[in-house]
């Protein structure tokens, strides 16, 4: 297998993948197409890799995908890389939420209007499927052991159950979580 570290992709290879996974992931699932592109197709990063990127992009302020397009592209090609895959990532996508958002607008009260809202809301089933079906491949393979496990089930339960604030959430989480973790590494 190639050494991933010698593959770097140019510009328009990496702007192309995300004007891809853009448009591939309208109405949700960024997280697993990019991986899919990035991971499985392409051989860019290697599952860990982008788990890492992943992660650090949840922690950062912003959208966490865009976040992640930007950290990838950092890592392949640098600033250049990080903008190629930043607006490849969001342009293809927002010409066609302001397409949608027309129709939408436009369709009110009129037959179309259906259809348009029933679209609508398929693809934001769909994107709730991919998340989960990423969340679970990735947590198959790179989440092992009691901590990690114990960790994801209570951040699970406080956000997901219980409705708790994702960043009041994290706030506590992550040093308890870096604590643990330390503590079983230093055994």
């Amino acid at each position: 297998m190639e050494n991933q570290s010698t593959r770097q992709p140019g510009l328009s290879a990496l702007f192309g993948s995300f004007a891809k996974i853009g448009l591939a992931a309208f109405g949700g699932g960024l997280a697993a197409w990019t991986r899919q592109e990035i991971v499985q197709k392409r051989r860019w990063m290697d599952d860990k890799q982008f788990l890492s990127g992943y992660a650090l992009s949840q922690l950062i302020p912003g959208a966490t995908n865009v976040n992640l397009a930007v950290f990838i592209g950092t890592q392949m090609r640098g600033v250049g890389g990080a903008l190629a895959c930043f607006l490849g990532l969001t342009m293809p996508p927002v010409l066609i939420v302001l397409v949608t958002g027309y129709l939408y607008l436009h369709s009110q009260g009129q037959p179309s209007g259906v259809w348009v809202g029933a679209a609508l809301e398929g693809m934001g089933a769909v994107a709730i499927g991919l998340s989960l079906g990423t969340g679970v491949r990735l947590g198959r393979h790179n989440i092992r052991g009691v901590v990690p496990i114990g960790v994801m089930t209570v951040i699970t339960v406080l956000i997901g159950l219980l409705g708790y604030s994702l960043v009041h959430v994290l706030m506590v989480m992550m040093p308890i979580s870096l604590l643990l973790t330390w503590i079983v590494r230093a055994r």
